[in-house]
């Protein structure tokens, strides 16, 4: 009984195997007879798919860089004394966000400051001082601009890519159906094995469709959240740098 049950368990995992075989092969078979409006629809649907997946590839390492660098500048801007000390390992971290907000708010502060020496006591140095604050403030908020739209490129194609493969894909079934009912109108016979292989073709774009949407809308969502928390943080930073060159140079 024990060898009888054993091969039975062998027949049923050969016929599981053979069954998926015949699954893979029965759809390369229905794509190869599709229609060229069919092949063309999954054709665009595969091309938005490796746009996005490359899309979302590129984008988790740079915002990964991104982040990492960010921590390793913030502390070494709050370590310092002196921003010329931060300016210096600038280069090195060149993939933060955050540097590129201080590098504009240190070129604005070394204008402001070339040109106004300020009031000091008598037989001292001159001491400089802000000529706008507002100035350094817009320059900061302009720096920031910039560094959100690098962050934010082509994000938005995964958010076209989620709204329009879902209706390419539909657009491909509708097609497939009435060439299925043509069918059956030239035919004159509603057998399901004359029926059933054109819907089942039809069926395919928009199942295509939907592998190309749902993770562009995951990925969208994901990254648009991990942008919005570096724009936070640069926000903050923003507020520090102005804090600081209000408490040294104001």
């Amino acid at each position: 009984m024990r060898l009888l049950g054993l091969y039975v368990l062998a027949l049923q995992v050969q016929g599981a195997g053979t069954s998926d075989q015949a699954g893979g092969q029965d759809l390369v078979a229905l794509v190869s007879r599709s229609s060229p409006v069919a092949k063309l629809v999954l054709l665009v649907l595969i091309l938005f798919s490796i746009a996005s997946w490359g899309i979302i590839l590129f984008k988790l390492w740079a915002l990964n860089r991104a982040e990492r660098q960010s921590s390793a500048f913030l502390d070494v801007f709050r370590r310092s004394s002196k921003f010329s000390e931060v300016h210096a390992v600038c280069k090195n971290l060149s993939d933060s966000p955050l540097v590129g907000i201080f590098q504009a708010g240190y070129a604005e502060l070394n204008t402001q400051l070339r040109q106004t020496p300020g009031a000091s006591p008598p037989g001292a140095a001159p001491r400089p001082n802000l000529r706008s604050l507002p100035a350094l403030d817009r320059a900061l908020l302009r720096a920031s601009a910039v560094e959100v739209n690098k962050l934010e490129h082509r994000v938005s194609f995964l958010a076209t890519t989620a709204s329009i493969t879902p209706y390419i894909g539909l657009f491909g079934t509708v097609w497939g159906i009435m060439a299925a009912f043509q069918g059956i109108g030239q035919t004159g016979s509603t057998n399901l094995g004359v029926v059933a292989p054109g819907i089942a073709d039809a069926l395919i774009a928009t199942a295509a469709g939907l592998f190309a949407a749902i993770p562009a809308v995951y990925f969208y969502n994901h990254l648009a959240s991990r942008v919005k928390l570096l724009a936070s943080e640069m926000d903050d930073f923003s507020l520090e740098f102005l804090n600081i060159s209000e408490r040294n140079f104001g």
